[in-house]
């Protein structure tokens, strides 16, 4: 199975159309386009596409409910800013292995694809690859 998993390559099954967020959009701005498109986190980009950050729907709900953001409050001010990507010709076993995030108690749920210049150019999530390994190597046998 894990010589399986080499195999398939993570541009083979991410999403394309990334749902995006630029880092001077309003936090409520991001919350209200994660609900709409119903996705759990929008990579950041510049004007290059390049990814800088990421914010969750998690996160962003979290600190809503709180009551720890205002009105003026912008993604630049709340997201992630060290983003764990992946490159879109890596094997899903790579992929796992990232968003296994070395001995942490948490894992990553999504994982912004990038190419060679380091431009978003899809996401990855845990279900993508759960959905991967049902096609590809469990209808299999």
């Amino acid at each position: 199975m894990v010589d399986a998993l080499k195999d398939i390559k993570v541009k083979d099954i991410m999403t394309k159309n990334v749902i995006t967020a630029k880092k001077d959009e309003g936090v409520i701005e991001a919350f209200e386009k994660m609900l709409k498109y119903k996705i759990s986190s929008l990579p950041v980009v510049n004007d290059e596409n390049k990814v800088i950050g990421i914010v969750t729907t998690t996160d962003i709900g979290y600190n809503l409910i709180r009551d720890r953001y205002t009105l003026e409050t912008k993604i630049e001010d709340v997201m992630t800013k060290d983003v764990v990507t992946i490159d879109k010709n890596a094997s899903i076993l790579e992929a796992i292995k990232k968003m296994d995030i070395t001995g942490n108690t948490e894992i990553i749920n999504q994982l912004p694809v990038v190419d060679d210049n380091n431009k978003l150019v899809g996401i990855i999530s845990d279900g993508d690859i759960i959905r991967a390994i049902s096609r590809y190597i469990i209808r299999d046998k």
